[in-house]
Formats: structure tokens, sequence, C-alpha cells
């Protein structure tokens, strides 16, 4: 029987990737999580550099194995603002849910806070109602920039051929309210089935769709000031609130 997410977690060691031996044990990881064909994994040299340039590169470890990590890149904004730039946040499918990513992602603040750094950005499916749910509702970051095919084609079973849209996480690090923050101010709903992981795989055509609508009114939004600043799931639907940020 598994233990508790809470269990789990005190089991779990997060700590920086350095040696060559651990950063090419995540280069593997990324691999198993995502299926991708050589073409699409980053390779060695890339983390080598991130670790070394100021970037992040952290490992979650159980009893020795890694079961994720994080790659993140120094960035600089167009006005100055020096920022982080998550690139890639792994977890092996049988430690889902279990609180890893989360304990990943808090060891990316402290780390950021630590020095002086008040910004880490991401981007993400907004199709991926889990992801959509834990980057907005749980950790209290918004999305107000929506991509489109920013990535290309990806050979990865999970985006089933699809476009690789994307919208691009904002964490403002010392402003998040946290978890499950209450949105009293949203002008705008985006909805998006449930079952939309089924529909990817069954119906391409409808699928396209759904993604097509999205983006038009994910853009729409953010031409008027709009930002992604909550996100609830129910049943049927997941559903992102837009609002003022």
């Amino acid at each position: 029987m598994a233990g508790s997410q809470a269990d789990r977690q005190t089991l779990i060691e997060v700590r920086k990737l350095s040696t060559l031996t651990e950063l090419t044990e995540a280069v593997d990881l990324q691999q198993r999580v995502w299926g991708f064909e050589d073409r699409d994994v980053v390779p060695l040299p890339p983390f080598v550099v991130a670790a070394h340039t100021g970037g992040q590169v952290f490992g979650a470890f159980e009893s020795g194995r890694m079961v994720g990590f994080c790659l993140a890149f120094a960035g600089i904004k167009p006005e100055g603002r020096i920022y982080l730039h998550s690139h890639m946040l792994a977890v092996l499918p049988e430690y889902h849910n279990q609180g890893v990513g989360r304990q990943l992602k808090l060891e990316q603040r402290s780390d950021a806070l630590a020095r002086g750094i008040g910004l880490i950005e991401w981007t993400f499916d907004p199709l991926q109602l889990k992801n959509a749910y834990f980057n907005i509702a749980r950790l209290g970051a918004i999305a107000r920039r929506y991509l489109e095919n920013i990535y290309g084609s990806s050979s990865s079973k999970l985006h089933v051929g699809l476009p690789s849209d994307r919208v691009v996480a904002e964490w403002w690090l010392e402003r998040a309210d946290g978890p499950l923050r209450p949105v009293l101010n949203a002008e705008e709903r985006i909805s998006i089935p449930a079952d939309i992981e089924r529909i990817r795989r069954d119906d391409p055509g409808r699928a396209r769709e759904i993604q097509l609508s999205v983006a038009t009114r994910f853009q729409a939004c953010a031409n008027r000031g709009l930002a992604a600043i909550g996100f609830e799931r129910g049943e049927g639907e997941g559903v992102y609130l837009l609002g003022r940020p």
C-alpha cells in the first residue's frame, strides 16, 4: 500500500546536481518520463552549462535513486531584470501526485530568493489541466502570454501530434499568494473539457478545434490586459479564471 503524500515527502531528498554522473542520470530520466526520440532530448552539455552559469539543476532522490529533476537557465529581460527560465521538470510516473514536483519547485523558489531573484518563468501546455491546476492554483503563478507552436512538433506520445502551444507561467516569488488563493476579480472564464486527454487520443480533430479556441480566447484576453490568475477543476471541465494581475 502506498504511503501518504506527507510520508513520501519525508523520504524525498532534494539537492543540487553537480557531478557528471548525476547530470547524466537526469538526461536519462527525461527519456523515461516523456519517451522522447533523440532529437527532442536535452543532452548533457546544457545541464552542465546551467549548473555553472547561475541556472538551477536540482534532483529529487528516494533512497539514493533519482525520481525527478528540474532544469532552469538564467535569463535577462529587455529592461534588465534577471530571472530564471525553468525549462524542464520531470518526475517518474510512479511518483506522480506524491508532492515531488512541488518539492522541486519550492527548492527553486528558495534558491532564487536567496540570490535576490524574484521571478521564475516556464511554459506549459494549457490543455494539460493537472499542470494548470498545479501551476496556478497550487503555486500561485499567473499566465498572460500564449505562444503558438513554440517548440514545433514533438516526438512525445503525451503531445499526440498537436502543435506545441504553450502559455507562460510567471511565478512572482515574493508576491505569490500561495496555494488555492481565492479569485475575486475574474472577468473571463476559459473552459476546457475534463476529458481532454481522451479527446486528444481519440479525436485529434476536435482536440485541435479546442486548442484553437483556447488560443483565440487567451490572446484576446491578453490584449485586454487580463491574465489567468486562478484555475478551478470540476467533474466536467477545468476552468481558467482571468482577471487583472
